[in-house]
């Protein structure tokens, strides 16, 4: 680091910057210990210009043990109950910085190093984060808190103490809150207030000094879904520890179908496992499979998200395998999920593994010792036998003339569909491309590609969007991962808009235009975006805005800020003190 000061003018024996200038490691250590039990005791303008560089420090380097070792837990630790118990101290110079420094220094040297984890519970820092959490001074601080203390109880070696133990319980109930409430409180404390009315201090380090209402908005939007999506890895910390406690308040009925909606926007968090990942977390408990099975809002929420282009939509999947392979739970989520899941099972990655899970008892439903109460669903799992076991088994013994028999009549009725669709007759269309799937070889994956996807586009012009739904996703679990069919895509979107599923339209839409680009990509000639694909973007974007809630976009006057558990004191001093410099 470079010397900030002019070290030939520094007074200060425990001087930061100039102990950071020392080349000897045997003389610098210690002083830069003592620099940390000197920063808690002293009133120093310099300590956010400190504390900022440590900051930087931590951000860069966190797996350096050199500071956790030399006391840095304990400093901050200390610099954050100060804060707290001392507002005259805490809104005096710039220390209003220094708590939301210190909490972020703490997660950051704690989040991949279980014996830095254990240091800072051992130098007390869990109580001044829990007091940030609980709302203390505003809603920024308690962003880092919510993250230090999820790196903290990452690590399994943290439960053998008591410290975490005493504040789990609190700590869970806090941290639901904060996911279930960010939002709002985010919307209403800076991003609905106007803008020469907005806290000094958030602006700044929203911003880093670069300013401007525009950067203070797209920064407070980030930062409110990383407040929801840390406090969702806290839970799910707790939740993959099974601590039974912590696991009866998360499996709340309300909040296991709040946990359904929470899916971090666009952004997302790579940490953070989202609302679905709590709730697949939860389906490797017990007590979890049994509260999301009696669900079911829940479950088709998680059958939705199965069938879409989402990150987490692996983690849906595995939630209901999970729920299928339970004997408590298996029956009541197959009354629902088989219609879905069958859309799934030519998967190219999880296919087989869907199969298995829906099948395991269908000898049981086809020959009648057991009746599932909807016949949809029982359908489906004929369906699901029909394609992957009886057909498969009868292709592997079929000549060379039969298959070349069925591709040919393939083609025929291919061409008879799309002969069909251009005179307008879409049913006719329609029957006419499901006599080819039903001949078409399973092995011609690229011709079943088209059909599905040539009937799935049928069905849109008939207004049937779940029928187009279920054949682009077969259409695409036909296609690669890496290279997904882009038309199949776009008729979802479609699929999925006609159905008013914001989040999955805009997902698939994003995804359709990425297939453009990469199939554009070396080519002389790059079209712009389609105007139709912009336009559902623009539309899809408006309906899945965070803050897109009536009450949410409210005006929202200064009388009406609000921060939690004790905030609004600290409020009403900053704005006092406001006004007194204006005046």
């Amino acid at each position: 680091m470079k010397h900030l000061k002019n070290s030939l003018s520094c007074t200060n024996p425990f001087c930061f910057f100039c102990t950071m200038d020392e080349p000897n490691p045997s003389l610098r250590n210690p002083k830069i210990a003592q620099c940390f039990k000197e920063m808690p005791l002293k009133d120093n303008q310099d300590h956010v210009l400190v504390l900022s560089s440590i900051w930087n420090i931590a951000m860069s380097q966190p797996n350096d043990p050199q500071f956790p070792s030399l006391g840095i837990f304990d400093c901050m630790g200390k610099l954050i109950g100060k804060g707290i118990k001392n507002k005259e101290w805490l809104l005096k110079d710039q220390n209003i910085y220094i708590p939301y420094y210190a909490a972020h220094i703490i997660g950051s040297y704690t989040m991949n190093n279980a014996e830095s984890a254990e240091k800072a519970v051992t130098s007390g820092v869990v109580l001044p984060l829990m007091e940030l959490l609980r709302g203390k001074i505003t809603w920024v601080e308690q962003r880092v808190a919510v993250r230090a203390l999820g790196h903290i109880v990452s690590h399994e070696r943290i439960f053998q103490g008591n410290v975490i133990v005493e504040y789990e319980v609190e700590m869970t109930k806090l941290a639901m809150e904060l996911a279930c409430n960010c939002l709002n409180t985010v919307y209403k404390s800076f991003l609905g207030v106007q803008e020469s009315k907005r806290l000094k201090y958030h602006c700044d380090l929203l911003t880093r000094g670069l300013g401007g209402e525009d950067i203070e908005n797209k920064k407070a939007e980030e930062w409110a879904i990383q407040l929801q999506l840390w406090s969702l890895y806290l839970l799910n910390c707790f939740a993959c520890q099974e601590r039974y406690s912590c696991l009866n308040l998360i499996c709340k009925k309300q909040f296991l179908k709040e946990l359904c909606g929470m899916w971090g926007g666009v952004l997302g968090h790579k940490k953070s496992p989202g609302g679905i990942g709590v709730l697949r977390t939860l389906c490797n408990t017990k007590i979890g499979r049994e509260n999301i099975a009696n669900c079911e809002e829940i479950i088709l929420s998680l059958c939705n998200t199965s069938r879409t282009s989402i990150d987490w939509q692996y983690l849906a999947i595995e939630s209901l395998i999970l729920l299928l392979k339970d004997k408590d739970t298996k029956f009541k989520v197959l009354e629902i999920s088989a219609s879905f899941l069958s859309d799934l099972v030519e998967h190219r990655k999880i296919g087989e593994a869907i199969t298995q899970a829906l099948l395991q008892d269908y000898h049981k439903i086809k020959y009648g010792f057991l009746n599932l109460k909807s016949k949809i669903q029982e359908e489906a799992l004929k369906e699901i036998w029909e394609l992957k076991v009886e057909r498969r088994k009868k292709e592997e013994i079929i000549s060379e003339q039969e298959l070349e028999e069925r591709k040919n009549l393939t083609r025929i009725l291919k061409q008879q569909g799309n002969e069909e669709f251009r005179s307008g007759f879409i049913e006719k269309a329609v029957m006419e491309y499901t006599k080819a799937l039903n001949f078409c070889p399973l092995k011609m994956r690229k011709e079943r590609i088209v059909l599905y996807s040539n009937r799935a586009q049928c069905y849109l012009l008939l207004k049937k969007p779940e029928s187009a739904i279920s054949d682009t996703t077969r259409a695409l679990c036909l296609s690669s991962n890496a290279n997904p069919h882009n038309k199949s895509l776009w008729r979802r979107s479609q699929a999925y808009d006609m159905r008013g599923m914001a989040k999955e339209s805009l997902m698939d839409c994003l995804m359709f235009i990425n297939g453009r680009m990469k199939c554009e990509e070396g080519t002389k000639h790059v079209e712009t975006i389609p105007y139709y694909a912009t336009r559902m973007i623009n539309k899809q974007m408006n309906a899945t805005w965070l803050f897109g809630d009536g009450k949410l976009k409210s005006k929202v006057e200064e009388k009406n800020v609000e921060l939690f558990n004790g905030g609004e004191e600290m409020m009403m001093m900053m704005i006092e003190i406001k006004e007194k410099q204006g005046a």
